[in-house]
Formats: C-alpha cells, sequence, structure tokens
C-alpha cells in the first residue's frame, strides 16, 4: 500500500515573507548621510557645525554605524574641529569608539590642510601677500597642544626658500638657539626671516622670553645682512606681529 502522498505547497515568490517577517527598516542613519554630503556640496562647510563636519570625515572610515555621537564626543573632548584634527593620535585613542582607520582619516586631512596651505605661500612672495602667511603659520601651529617654533627662510626677492621646525617643546616653552637659526640661514642663503611659533594656551602675547629671544636672533644676523621682518605667535584666539607692535 502506497503512503499518501504529500501536499504539494505552492512556491513563494521572492518578495513573499511569512507573517512576521517583514523587512526591517534601513538605520536612520542612512538618510542622513546623504542628506549631510548634499548639504555640504551645495552650501559648502560654513552651512555645517563642527560636529557635522566630522560626521563627514568619520563616514569615510565607519561605514555602518550612527557616527554622530562619536563626532560630538571628539569636538566636545577637544574643543573643535580644528583641535580635533590637530590633536595627537594618542589622545585621539582615548576616544571610545574612535578606531584605527579613523585616526588615519583625520591626520591625512590634517596633512592636507596644511599642504594646501603651504602651497598658497611658496606660489608667491611671502611679504607682498603677508595675510597667506599668518594664515598658514595659523594652520600649521595654532591648534598644536605642544610649542613649536618655526623659521621662514627667504631669499632678496621675499620668495620662501625654506619652512623648518627649528623646535619643539612643551605647552609653555622651546628650546630656541639663537646662533643656530643664524647658522642655517646662512647655509640656505637666506636674506631675510620671518620667525613664528605657537602659544598653546590660545593666548598668543608674546612673553618677556620671547621678546628677549626675538632680540637676541635680530643681533646676531645683522651683521651677515640677514633681516628679521617679523615674529608670529599664532594661537587659538588670533595672532601677534611683532612688527605690528614695534618689537622689531
Amino acid at each position: 500500500m502506497k503512503p499518501p502522498r504529500a501536499e504539494a505547497q505552492p512556491l513563494k515568490r521572492e518578495h513573499e515573507r511569512e507573517p512576521g517577517m517583514e523587512e526591517a527598516p534601513a538605520p536612520h542613519y542612512h538618510g542622513h548621510r546623504q542628506r549631510l554630503r548634499e548639504r555640504f556640496m551645495e552650501a559648502g562647510d560654513h552651512a555645517l557645525a563642527d560636529y557635522e563636519l566630522m560626521e563627514l570625515l568619520l563616514f569615510r572610515a565607519i561605514a555602518r554605524r550612527d557616527v554622530k555621537p562619536l563626532a560630538k564626543a571628539l569636538v566636545d573632548r577637544f574643543g573643535s574641529f580644528a583641535e580635533a584634527l590637530a590633536a595627537r593620535p594618542e589622545r585621539l585613542r582615548e576616544i571610545v569608539g574612535l578606531s584605527e582607520s579613523a585616526i588615519v582619516e583625520l591626520k591625512i586631512t590634517e596633512a592636507a590642510a596644511r599642504r594646501l596651505a603651504r602651497g598658497a605661500l611658496e606660489k608667491r612672495t611671502v611679504l607682498s601677500t603677508f595675510s597667506v602667511v599668518t594664515d598658514y603659520c595659523r594652520t600649521a601651529m595654532a591648534y598644536a597642544e605642544r610649542e613649536e617654533f618655526r623659521v621662514l627662510f627667504l631669499d632678496k626677492r621675499n620668495a620662501l626658500i625654506a619652512d623648518e621646525v627649528q623646535g619643539v617643546g612643551t605647552v609653555d616653552h622651546t628650546p630656541v638657539y639663537p646662533r643656530e637659526v643664524v647658522r642655517r640661514a646662512l647655509e640656505l642663503g637666506a636674506s631675510a626671516l620671518i620667525l613664528a611659533h605657537n602659544h598653546p594656551s590660545g593666548d598668543p602675547t608674546p612673553s618677556a622670553a620671547d621678546i628677549r629671544m626675538t632680540k637676541e636672533i635680530v643681533a646676531i644676523a645683522q651683521p651677515f645682512g640677514i633681516a628679521v621682518h617679523d615674529h608670529l605667535i599664532v594661537g587659538r584666539s588670533g595672532q601677534t606681529s611683532f612688527r605690528g607692535l614695534k618689537l622689531i
């Protein structure tokens, strides 16, 4: 005796699902990412808050997660978009949820900003567009967490020969050796210098030590026919020019 044949079940089409198996809605941040990108392209970065610009960077490194809380945490921790970009990798690693690939994206963006500012500086006669110098120094140093002393070496046409960091120090001091600064200028055949350093405190007011060091460099450079055009101090709250203050 043959067993009864099982009743054939109708084939389900791909779009048909069992009851209770409805497709899960897409994560809410999917549409947010596209809308944020479109707003950036249509209105520019000025239309975005710092944390939103940070989100755009994090999208590249973190594909399947809502990164808004992480972007806000970065800006809150360091104070601004620029300060988060300038933070040292070891400090960025303290942020919970920030991957190594995301840290690399931030540091690449920081390097690109510096390269862009430096490119603008290299293609001009420095003293004819002095705002480019201050913009470059702010981009390069204003948000650094430690003091850096930088020298721009210029030729007789005031075009840039070299841009070198002569020293990196602590949060409030960088060792500077005036004779070494002048020696390097002679090696490069420089006719003039622009000195620059940052104040991580944010206040660009020159200290008594800054003034003494600048006067010493001027005195040593003068017999060799090397002029010191200016000494710039940059900080988060602005910049100070020694020439503007009549300290040179």
